[in-house]
C-alpha cells in the first residue's frame, strides 16, 4: 500500500532541480549531433581528401560570429548577476534577456530601417516576456 501512497507525492531534490532542462538540451544536441555526423561525414571526409572542403565560406562576416561569440557569455553573466540582485522572481532571465534578444536581432539586421527597428523592439521586449509569463508564472519554473 505504501508504493501506491507514493504515487500522490512529489519530492523534489532542490540541489538537482535546476539540472533538469540543461540535461534535456545536452541530450538533445548530442543526438541531433550525432545525426549530423552520420548524414553528412562521408561528404565532408570526400571533400577534405579532394583538397576542396572549406570551414568557412568564402567572405564570411567574422565581425557577426565574433559578435554573437561575445554575446552569449554576457548574456549567460548578466543572468546571473540580476538573478543574485534580484533573486526567486526569474528576473535575471528576464532582463538579460531583453537586452540580448534586440542586441542579436540588430546584429543580424541587414536593413536598418525604422520599421525593421520597431519590430526588432517589440520582439525583443514581448518574446522573453511571454516565454517568462509562462514559463515562470504558469509552470512554476524557477528561472535565474
Amino acid at each position: 500500500m505504501s508504493w501506491f501512497s507514493s504515487l500522490n507525492s512529489v519530492v523534489i531534490d532542490f540541489d538537482q532541480s535546476h539540472l533538469f532542462f540543461p540535461r534535456i538540451v545536452i541530450t538533445l544536441i548530442a543526438i541531433l549531433g550525432t545525426f549530423i555526423l552520420i548524414t553528412h561525414l562521408r561528404p565532408v571526409l570526400r571533400a577534405m581528401r579532394s583538397g576542396q572542403y572549406q570551414f568557412f565560406v568564402q567572405h564570411a562576416d567574422f565581425m557577426r560570429l565574433l559578435a554573437t561569440l561575445a554575446l552569449i557569455p554576457a548574456y549567460f553573466w548578466l543572468m546571473e548577476f540580476i538573478g543574485e540582485w534580484l533573486p526567486n522572481m526569474g528576473l535575471g532571465f528576464l532582463l538579460a534577456s531583453i537586452p540580448f534578444v534586440f542586441a542579436m536581432s540588430m546584429l543580424y539586421c541587414h536593413e536598418k530601417t525604422r520599421r525593421n527597428v520597431t519590430i526588432i523592439t517589440a520582439n525583443a521586449v514581448i518574446a522573453p516576456t511571454f516565454v517568462w509569463v509562462v514559463l515562470y508564472h504558469f509552470f512554476l519554473v524557477s528561472m535565474p
